[in-house]
């Protein structure tokens, strides 16, 4: 995979390795937004989906039909009765976490909503355990938003004024909102059998002149793959950084070549500070990290826990250069069993 000429020397190592994994090119001319937290996340993508003219493709792990879902729910209701076509992909396990999924309201309303891998079918048992983790809005095929945050109540302080979730979200525009539209379509197919051509997104869509300075890439990462994507990415960066690494999960469970990856990094003298929650949502998984935390840190990998409201945010942060966002947790699920 061609590297830009443009591109800075010292990442054009990584760039080739993971173009080479993903097979899917770095482009340039993004513009990428970060949105803190459900106040600034959930109004932007009420407004997207509230301005659509053509389309609507929206996959949530966690899809609720309370709370802030029901703005959500209002707002594909809205898009529908205006012509837009809309498509809505949720995890079928997730969707048994909250009290009221939004899959029957949308169903209900007549929009095109599916489960994904579900698990009540006797020949998918085998594969309960594969969730679609993804959390991925496309509007008109021209803006995207990715990041951590489902579509849940926790993460919407209003909802939940003492406990509201931290988390991050990303608002996309420019080439790499392709990356995004080819996503869904191949879950969506995979689900539904349904092809999701050009016409679905309003035609080949027409970019914005210059919408931003950033280079950027999709990675599509799944237990479908041949190689472990998210694993080679998180590696590659690692072997890249020179002067700093900063991660950001919610749950720090890394497996040995993680923890070699991390620990070779540090001994180098790269200094790699983790943040994590010190009130997980998950007692046993904060268990098992804690358990491990002494196998980095014994090499100079600093751990820090932040107290309050529990933090879901996903972010891998290198020289203050290189960034990797979106669902991924540096957990075995998220490595090696979740799309």
């Amino acid at each position: 995979m061609e590297v830009p000429a443009t591109l800075p020397s010292a990442f054009a190592g990584l760039a080739h390795l993971v173009g080479r994994a993903t097979g899917q090119p770095l482009t340039g001319g993004n513009r990428i937004e970060p949105l803190v937290d459900g106040e600034q996340a959930y109004p932007a993508m009420l407004a997207a989906i509230d301005s659509a003219r053509h389309s609507v493709a929206l996959t949530s792990y966690i899809f609720d039909g309370q709370g802030i879902g029901t703005q959500f729910v209002e707002a594909l209701q809205r898009a529908h009765a205006r012509g837009v076509q809309v498509r809505v992909l949720i995890d079928d396990v997730s969707a048994r976490w909250v009290r009221q999924s939004a899959h029957r309201r949308l169903k209900r309303s007549g929009l095109m909503v599916a489960s994904f891998n579900p698990t009540l079918i006797p020949a998918r048992l085998h594969a309960a355990h594969l969730r679609n983790h993804r959390k991925l809005l496309v509007v008109d095929g021209e803006t995207g938003f990715t990041g951590g945050m489902n579509i849940f109540s926790p993460y919407w302080r209003p909802d939940a004024p003492e406990q509201a979730c931290h988390d991050l979200h990303f608002r996309l525009q420019g080439p790499v909102v392709a990356d995004l539209r080819r996503c869904f379509a191949e879950d969506w197919c995979d689900t539904t059998g349904e092809r999701l051509d050009e016409c679905f997104w309003g035609g080949l869509p027409t970019p914005a002149p210059d919408p931003g300075n950033n280079w950027a890439r999709g990675i599509e990462a799944g237990p479908d793959e041949t190689l472990d994507r998210i694993r080679w990415t998180f590696m590659g960066a690692l072997s890249a950084a020179r002067h700093s690494v900063r991660i950001w999960t919610p749950y720090f469970v890394p497996d040995q070549p993680m923890i070699a990856a991390l620990g070779t990094a540090a001994l180098r003298g790269v200094r790699i500070d983790v943040l994590t929650p010190a009130n997980g949502d998950h007692p046993a998984v904060q268990w098992a990290a804690r358990a491990h935390y002494w196998q980095v840190m014994e090499h100079g990998v600093r751990i820090f826990e932040r107290p309050g409201p529990f933090d879901h945010t996903k972010l891998m942060l290198v020289d203050g250069t290189w960034c990797c966002l979106g669902s991924a947790n540096w957990d075995a699920r998220s490595l090696r069993l979740n799309f």
